[in-house]
């Protein structure tokens, strides 16, 4: 059984992108979430609805124990799956400005975005390699590559993935793995409910926010077999306010 897992996948982007697996796919699909059970199950009947096999398996990917005792079962109860793709989707904003920034918020964005990178795809990179195949989409944000005034922390979060995703796929491509990151501008998602959407979009030039599906086309393709000779590179995906 040839699986994808999405972490963070329960609600908004993370969402979108089991659903459009599932419908442009055939991966049984792995739905990660943290906390909310209620819409990861939500996420699970609308991915099975399409005829597509899924669960949802709970852990937080910034811990790193619990990321590896999850998978570890998950690993054991089916002898049979290869996770073939990982899609790093799980992430926290902690804003404010960095003079007055509480230590726990700058560890606690840092320890999911970065960390839970990290806690995920490590542990799961020994048999992606001895698969000789994958695919790993790591979700960064316009804030990693241009940053933005008021999430340093998450600013730095991204922009260390970016730099990793670059890193990495040197690393494994021999093995047929491609690591790319998807860098989303104002996506409508939980994430961005609080923000003022008619001032912001005076600043994209396509003059709206995009859709969490859009995002979700672009992870499809990228986990596809369509994308073999892409890999390193950081896509955004921005309504053109940064590229």
């Amino acid at each position: 059984m040839k699986t994808a897992l999405i972490t963070g996948g329960s609600r908004g982007i993370g969402r979108a992108i089991c659903i459009k697996l599932a419908e442009e796919s055939d991966y049984h699909i792995l739905i990660n979430y943290h906390s909310n059970k209620e819409a990861a199950n939500e996420t699970l009947k609308q991915v099975t609805a399409l005829g597509n096999t899924a669960e949802i398996i709970q852990f937080d990917v910034a811990d790193s124990e619990s990321v590896k005792s999850n998978l570890t079962t998950w690993e054991e109860a089916n002898k049979d799956s290869i996770i073939e793709v990982i899609v790093n989707n799980a992430g926290v904003t902690k804003d404010g400005l960095f003079m007055w920034m509480p230590k726990e918020d700058w560890d606690k964005v840092i320890n999911t975005s970065l960390g839970g990178f990290f806690n995920v795809t490590n542990h799961l990179m020994q048999k992606m390699l001895r698969n000789r195949y994958g695919r790993i989409v790591n979700m960064v944000s316009v804030s990693g590559v241009k940053g933005t005034a008021g999430q340093t922390n998450y600013s730095a979060a991204k922009g260390a993935i970016v730099a990793a995703t670059k890193a990495l796929a040197q690393e494994v491509a021999k093995r047929k793995i491609t690591v790319n990151a998807v860098a989303p501008g104002f996506i409508k998602s939980d994430m961005t409910a609080d923000l003022d959407e008619k001032e912001l979009k005076r600043l994209i030039p396509i003059n709206r926010f995009g859709e969490a599906e859009e995002v979700a086309n672009l992870v499809s393709f990228l986990v596809s077999k369509k994308a073999s000779y892409i890999t390193g590179e950081i896509i955004n995906i921005n309504g053109g306010i940064y590229s």
